[in-house]
């Protein structure tokens, strides 16, 4: 059985200044730890690039009890192309709401809910009531699928997240109660990723990871990097393994052991993306 926990979603970003204002003075949200790379990544966590990049991850909470959002920079890389593939992130938070209206960030609605576009065009969804402060303000992930039925056979049967809500167009899904959730809408066309596909990670204790690679392989599903052991330089090292669903949607399962050493908060480090951020300007 796997007892997965759902951690965060990947976004590639164009500019720093712009997102960090965003996710800070727009979102409320604070950066947990940030980290420089000098080569790309071996599990392609930011993207088919062989660059210099960055690391930050952002929210409202340690990455044990919320699910966070993690901003990967590529030097150099000043655009990505966006597809179909990502719908919205939901957060409750009637402050951020009020954020953005005093500082003039644009506001639409959509089904009764605010519609904030980070920069590089990512929406986020906020319901208008209170942010709780006993429990992560993010509710949900959106994603689009091409074939609801292939999609929650995918993740019901093989990945075993558990199906929270189940409609016509759209399904929820999700590891446990008390985290964010999974949803899927059914867009009625192929899922295009383009440049700026994103990723969601889940972390599994160290031994169910061999048995997720098993299941994969068993049920002749896509394995984007195998399982390998990812070191960041003077902190924990993590083992994951990269998958794509039916429509390609990006999914790492992470150690959770090696990863809750790895994402301690190192809330200092907020001065180094600042002075980086700095030197741009």
């Amino acid at each position: 059985m796997v007892t997965g926990r759902a951690l965060h979603f990947v976004f590639k970003i164009p500019n720093r200044k712009l997102t960090a204002k965003f996710y800070r003075e727009i979102l409320g949200m604070k950066v947990l730890r940030h980290e420089e790379f000098a080569d790309g990544c071996d599990a392609a966590c930011n993207g088919p690039y062989a660059n210099r990049w960055s690391k930050t991850m952002i929210g409202y909470g340690p990455e044990d009890s919320h699910f966070v959002i993690e901003l990967t920079y590529n030097y150099g890389i000043k655009e990505y192309e966006s597809g179909n593939d990502f719908r919205g992130i939901t957060i409750k938070s009637k402050e951020a709401i009020e954020r953005a209206r005093s500082n003039g960030w644009p506001i639409s609605e959509e089904d009764g809910k605010f519609v904030l576009e980070a920069p590089g065009g990512y929406k986020y969804y906020l319901i208008n009531e209170p942010q709780p402060k006993d429990k992560d303000p993010v509710e949900k992930v959106t994603l689009s699928s091409s074939n609801l039925q292939k999609t929650t056979t995918y993740w019901k049967d093989i990945l075993e997240l558990k199906v929270f809500n189940q409609a016509e167009k759209s399904v929820l899904l999700g590891y446990g109660d008390d985290q964010a959730k999974l949803e899927f809408q059914d867009i009625g066309t192929k899922v295009d990723h383009a440049k700026a596909y994103g990723r969601i990670a889940f972390s599994v204790p160290h031994e169910e990871q061999p048995e997720i690679q098993r299941r994969i392989k068993e049920s002749g599903n896509v394995i984007l990097t195998d399982l390998i052991t990812l070191d960041t330089p003077g902190k924990a090292s993590v083992r994951v393994i990269i998958l794509a669903d039916p429509d390609g949607h990006e999914i790492c399962f992470v150690d959770d052991e090696g990863f809750r050493q790895l994402s301690v908060p190192d809330y200092p480090s907020e001065r180094i993306l600042d002075r980086y951020i700095a030197k741009e300007e």
